[in-house]
């Protein structure tokens, strides 16, 4: 299963949706096409990859977050990248939280859930690694 599909899969599921009053998940197949998407919007929450064909998911973030309409949406970077420095970029460009793979499907539900329900002034955070503690 790809991190998308999974991610997808989590987000749609009772345990997460069923709390929140229902889930749709709108997928984007690259870092383009999530610019494309953005001006549909206003978006609840945003869960990127940095790893992506086409531009990284770091570039994605910084033009998220110079958008006057989304700069304040709840963003999410996942990544196999896990180096300290790697989660303190993806922090300093403004996403709200970094979740290295792998993770587990209740990691991803935890930070979320913490994001939607948080004020936008919630200290952006990193999550530690699925097994770490």
């Amino acid at each position: 299963m790809s991190a998308r599909a999974f991610v997808r899969a989590v987000l749609e599921s009772p345990e997460f949706a069923g709390p929140q009053g229902g889930c749709e998940v709108i997928e984007a197949s690259s870092g383009f096409d999530a610019m494309r998407l953005l001006p549909r919007g206003p978006w609840d929450l945003i869960v990127t990859d940095i790893n992506m064909g086409d531009i990284n998911g770091l570039e994605l973030v910084r033009f998220i977050r110079k958008s006057e309409h989304h700069r304040s949406t709840p963003l999410v970077i996942i990544s196999t990248q896990r180096a300290e420095q790697d989660v303190e970029r993806g922090l300093a460009l403004g996403a709200d939280a970094y979740l290295p793979k792998p993770f587990t499907p209740e990691q991803l539900r935890q930070l979320c859930v913490k994001l939607l329900s948080a004020p936008r002034a919630t200290p952006r955070t990193s999550e530690p690694p699925a097994g770490s503690a």
